[in-house]
C-alpha cells in the first residue's frame, strides 16, 4: 500500500512556483490526517483545486475509488492556480506536481 513508508517529500518546480506553500502544506495535511491508514491509498493521488466563494476547496480522489473527498482550505483561490495536482509515491519518495510534469 502506497503513502504508508514515507520517507521524503517534494513539490516539483512547477508546483512551487504555481503554488503558495500553504497549499502544498495543506495537501500534504490532507494526506497525513485524512488519507493514510484510512483508505487504501494507490500510488498516484488526484487532487483538484475548485473556487468556493473566494477561498479553495480541494478533492481527493483515485482511481478505483468511487468516493471523493472534500476539504475547505481557508485560502483564497486564485483562477490562475492549476486546478489538478497529483501526488505519487515511488518507494517512500512521494512528489507533488502537476499532471502534464507526469512521465510514464
Amino acid at each position: 500500500m502506497a503513502f504508508t513508508n514515507t520517507t521524503r517529500r517534494y513539490a516539483s518546480f512547477s508546483t512551487v512556483t504555481s503554488l503558495p506553500g500553504k497549499v502544498i502544506d495543506s495537501i500534504w495535511y490532507i494526506i497525513d490526517n485524512y488519507l493514510k491508514h484510512v483508505i487504501p491509498l494507490k500510488s498516484i493521488l488526484q487532487f483538484q483545486l475548485h473556487d468556493n466563494k473566494g477561498m479553495i476547496t480541494v478533492t481527493f480522489s483515485q482511481e478505483h475509488y468511487h468516493k471523493a473527498l472534500c476539504v475547505d482550505l481557508p485560502i483564497p483561490f486564485d483562477p490562475l492556480y492549476p486546478r489538478r495536482l497529483l501526488v505519487i509515491d515511488k518507494k517512500g519518495q512521494e512528489t507533488i506536481l502537476l499532471p502534464d510534469e507526469l512521465h510514464f
